[in-house]
């Protein structure tokens, strides 16, 4: 592996703190609420960690950088925390934008362990030197392929807009699909207006529509055309990427929010840690913290453990991936080599088929579960 070397003052033992970068979407066209759930989960981690005692003696500090969901702008900030001498990089939520932030870590040596980003492919090698603790693509989008198969749904339509994420979505369902009865039709949301969608799943006879598409437009603007349609009446209408595990997906579609399937990286119960946490982080929020909150909180005990255990230097942090052992919110993590997958993976999170309740839309349903 290469390993250069760490920055000047990598190892200094004079109280000054360990500094992690956290890259994080704060602003459009970013998913906003992700970006700040992934926020205060990290932030919640920094505290408990300071408060029992920072690691070797010197207080932890977040870096944080918004993204605001463009690659471009990542790419930029992992160079200045490099630059900064950022013991690692944490966070992100959007693959495309986790994707350019991985390749320049990589480039530049930097361990970088992705808190929520799915894509597969997060570098176009293997590297040493990230690691992930979101499931990837690849395992999510089959749970949830089950799931429609389960729920008796073969004719399935996607209204995707052109995406590296979208189409690797779109391929990961076709694939598993088309060999157990299952059809995908393509809806190019950068072609077709919202009456020529209802259209198109009329004419195709889908039983399912999943939304690859952004948050909240245009998904917003095709759920509400599609449920005023009464041709669509009995269409079930899903979003495999989360966008309704977000508060404002409720505030903005009222009913229509509820009875939409997603994908969310929660156990069935959290134990007592995951309880813990979670109580702190409503408390924080003001609200129910989503899966993301937990997945960067997660990502900070993990990378707090190994600074404990093997001081800041990035090279040792990057060559410790393999004998990460923690106790995390949604279990134990550890992380593996995965078939297919470039970054070190942490195999076992816990993946959820959910929706929002009709009779009560803030109460979240467990469907299914892989």
């Amino acid at each position: 592996m290469n390993t250069p070397t760490s920055p000047p003052g990598a190892e200094r033992t004079d109280g000054s703190s360990v500094q992690i970068g956290a890259l994080v979407p704060l602003t459009r066209p970013g998913w906003v609420e992700a970006g700040q759930h992934l926020l205060a989960g990290l932030e919640l981690a920094v505290r408990e960690v300071n408060d029992a005692g920072g690691i070797l003696g010197r207080p932890l500090e977040l870096v944080v950088r918004d993204t605001a969901a463009d690659p471009q702008r990542a790419a930029a900030a992992v160079d200045e925390l490099a630059r900064l001498g950022v013991a690692a990089l944490a966070g992100e939520y959007h693959s495309v934008v986790a994707r350019a932030a991985a390749a320049r870590a990589d480039a530049l040596g930097l361990p970088f362990l992705c808190s929520s980003a799915v894509l597969d492919a997060l570098t176009e090698q293997p590297t040493e030197w990230v690691a992930r603790l979101s499931p990837p693509q690849s395992r999510g989008w089959q749970v949830y392929a089950d799931f429609l198969l389960g729920a008796g749904h073969s004719r399935i339509a996607v209204a995707a807009q052109p995406s590296v994420y979208w189409a690797s979505g779109t391929r990961i369902l076709r694939d598993y699909l088309a060999p157990r009865g299952g059809t995908v039709i393509e809806l190019d949301m950068s072609a077709l207006t919202l009456t020529a969608v209802c259209d198109e799943l009329v004419d195709n006879r889908a039983t399912a529509l999943l939304l690859l598409v952004g948050h909240p437009e245009p998904a917003v603007p095709i759920v509400k055309s599609v449920r005023r349609d009464q041709r669509l009446a009995e269409i079930m209408i899903g979003a495999p990427a989360g966008q309704p595990e977000f508060a404002e997906w409720a505030t903005l579609l009222g009913d229509d929010s509820a009875a939409i399937p997603f994908l969310r990286y929660l156990p069935e119960r959290l134990g007592p840690l995951g309880a813990r946490v979670e109580t702190d982080l409503r408390e924080r929020l003001g609200e129910a913290p989503c899966f993301v909150a937990f997945e960067g909180y997660d990502t900070v005990a993990v990378l707090a453990d190994v600074l404990r255990s093997h001081g800041v230097d990035r090279a040792r942090t990057a060559e410790s991936w393999p004998r990460v052992a923690v106790e995390g919110t949604r279990g134990q993590i550890q992380f593996s080599r995965t078939p297919g997958i470039s970054v070190w993976q942490w195999a076992s999170t816990p993946v959820q088929v959910v929706d929002r309740d009709p009779a009560e839309p803030d109460r979240f349903r467990i469907l299914h579960a892989g």
